[in-house]
């Protein structure tokens, strides 16, 4: 299970309503595996079989910063993690103001 939670740090406030999506690096490409957006809380499980391999987020930023922040810089943020069969549960926070942001490995 692959999940994340974004937190607009600018407002202390969940983002939602975000547009995420899951991607998979196979056969040298990326491949759409889930995608869907955050609930009011900011959070989003991916509903899919996530096997061990190469993973990314591609959170669709752009369109909820022109709802919250009259100016801001990013369009996506992708953040790309790998994944073993030893722990089967990953969770990817992304952490967003108008002028940057971060990432973690959640528990």
């Amino acid at each position: 299970m692959i999940s994340t939670h974004i937190l607009d740090t600018s407002l202390g406030a969940p983002a939602a309503d975000v547009k995420v999506k899951l991607q998979i690096h196979q056969n040298g490409a990326w491949q759409e595996l889930n995608s869907g957006n955050t609930n009011a809380d900011g959070r989003y499980v991916f509903d899919c079989e996530t096997p061990s391999g190469q993973y990314q987020i591609v959170f669709g930023i752009e369109a909820y910063q022109k709802k919250t922040t009259p100016k801001s810089f990013f369009l996506d943020a992708t953040v790309g993690f790998k994944t073993d069969a030893s722990q089967p549960k990953y969770h990817v926070p992304l952490l967003l103001n108008p002028y940057g942001y971060s990432t973690y490995k959640g528990s």
